[in-house]
């Protein structure tokens, strides 16, 4: 399970890093869009984490608040760059 964590949470901002570098906005979307995938696998994986007893209410609420966070600011990153193109 750490591992799986660990390379789902890795995969964020590579695919933002790897998006940077591209050379347009439609191909950093897209990779901004993988790493949301990679967001959602990772909020995945910290719930089944809390529900097989790896992690208790507190950290399990912290984790879940940080991921939704990424996952919004991803969204609306990827909204501003829709809109700009």
């Amino acid at each position: 399970m750490t591992s799986q964590l660990r390379r789902a949470a890795a995969s964020i901002p590579a695919n933002i890093a790897e998006g940077c570098v591209r050379g347009s906005s439609a191909e950093f979307r897209h990779f901004l869009q993988v790493a949301l995938g990679s967001a959602s696998e990772l909020e995945y994986h910290i719930l089944l984490s809390h529900e097989l007893g790896y992690l208790d209410k507190s950290q399990y609420e912290s984790l879940e608040n940080n991921a939704t966070e990424l996952k919004r600011m991803l969204t609306s990153f990827i909204q501003k760059l829709t809109a700009d193109s």
